[in-house]
């Protein structure tokens, strides 16, 4: 007899540690797919050191074959889910439409980059949600330094070391704090620049960095920023953005060739033609993770709002913290119903956050005790260790060479711009 088919929709937080966990409650059980369009999983957190040039990107990628033998990888982007037929649409890498039918499904499609309706940003903006705009960002970044070099302009250096970070949360932060040390040290290698420090703007329409973090991450996060010299404006936001120039809400042109866009994510647009519930852009599920009213199809993650019973009548953020929790309830959930232990309603306590801001600084608060400092970065770097399903002892090397060795300043030219544009509906799963 044919296994039953358990198909996981994208092979982020949710979905890799979804399927991680029904690879080990149901060995026999049941066939265990996973479709997403990469064969790797994405360890998002240690982005920010990709695009200052901290780790290889590889170190970051974890290969989906390599860490889960057991379970069966199929490339494609789902393009719709026929909950009543259990089909499933998607579009393998070559464009070849196809189906993949079901027993039962696990939506952790994720997020995409979050666009507002403020002219010239999406035409002239840089996302920040994936390997392709980081390394694109590191050669940006490294290309502006070598032109604002070669150029005898004044006011065109001025703006090619000039770089705007819109999005003062987790992203926004840690890519501004890798990026000033980044610029710092790679102006060193420039003579002609000598006296022309690169100048970090960090903006954000809050009334502190990390909004939706605790006082003492943000008091230390401002604290090491405004010290290298970032220029961090809360309450403030973009109005226009030109190809040469970034106009703020409070009047202010600043003129930059780099828009750096951190602003936040919104659901993948997969969710909108279901034709089911949703809740601010995402599928509305119960506390065990089920889509109500539909028999065996479940959603987790950023994709879905699932109640967060430690705050009645809220839904849990979009963080990989909910996400990797979630997508391991969700497999227990569903090897419960195939009879091994009992399904459990996600709650979640938590447990801490840890933001690395480069060098030896980063800040922490393990368990709601405030760290900063060196403490803070052992802390920081453990937990990411920890957290890493795969390629730690490389990541650790890439660390520790980078703590004796100058930073390598190579621009590659892989990616171009026109591979990362930030109007898209590509799923970051």
């Amino acid at each position: 007899m044919t296994p039953p088919r358990i198909v996981i929709v994208g092979g982020g937080f949710a979905g890799y540690h979804a399927a991680r966990t029904l690879c080990r409650k149901l060995p026999d059980q049941a066939e265990v797919v996973i479709l997403n369009p990469r064969d790797y999983f994405l360890y998002l957190p240690l982005l920010p050191e990709v695009s200052g040039g901290i780790l290889d990107p590889r170190r970051v990628t974890v290969s989906i074959p390599g860490t889960l033998p057991k379970v069966r990888l199929v490339l494609g982007s789902a393009e719709n889910v026929d909950v009543a037929a259990r089909l499933i649409a998607y579009v393998d890498p070559e464009g070849r439409a196809a189906t993949l039918g079901y027993d039962q499904v696990l939506l952790t499609t994720g997020s995409v980059n979050k666009l507002l309706p403020i002219p010239g940003v999406a035409q002239h903006a840089h996302g920040f949600r994936d390997i392709a705009e980081a390394l694109f960002l590191r050669d940006h970044i490294t290309l502006q330094l070598e032109l604002a070099d070669s150029t005898d302009d004044p006011a065109e250096r001025d703006a090619r070391l000039t770089f705007v970070v819109v999005g003062a949360g987790y992203t926004g932060t840690e890519v501004a704090a890798q990026g000033v040390l980044m610029t710092a040290e790679l102006t060193r290698d420039h003579p002609r620049l000598a006296g022309h420090l690169p100048r970090w703007l960090l903006i954000d329409t809050a009334d502190r960095v990390l909004p939706g973090l605790g006082e003492s991450l943000a008091r230390t996060a401002d604290r090491v920023l405004r010290h290298r010299g970032v220029d961090v404006r809360t309450r403030t936001s973009v109005a226009e953005a030109t190809a040469d120039a970034v106009r703020l809400s409070d009047g202010m042109i600043v003129p930059t060739r780099s828009l750096i866009w951190c602003v936040g994510v919104r659901p993948e647009p997969l969710v909108e033609h279901l034709g089911l519930a949703t809740e601010r852009g995402r599928l509305v599920v119960n506390e065990f993770l089920e889509v109500p009213g539909q028999p065996d199809l479940w959603a987790c993650g950023d994709v879905a709002a699932v109640p967060d019973l430690t705050r009645p009548g809220e839904i849990t953020p979009m963080t990989a913290q909910h996400a990797q929790r979630q997508g391991k309830r969700a497999a227990v959930n569903i090897a419960a119903t195939f009879g091994r232990g009992r399904r459990r309603p996600y709650k979640h306590h938590d447990l801490g956050f840890v933001v690395d801001l480069g060098g030896f600084e980063a800040a922490a608060s393990p368990l709601q005790v405030p760290l900063s400092g060196v403490p803070a970065k052992a802390v920081t770097r453990g937990y990411h260790l920890l957290s890493l399903p795969g390629n730690r002892v490389r990541t650790a090397a890439d660390w520790l060479t980078e703590a004796v060795l100058p930073r390598q300043a190579v621009r590659l030219g892989l990616v171009r711009p026109s591979d990362v544009p930030l109007d898209t509906d590509k799923p970051m799963a």
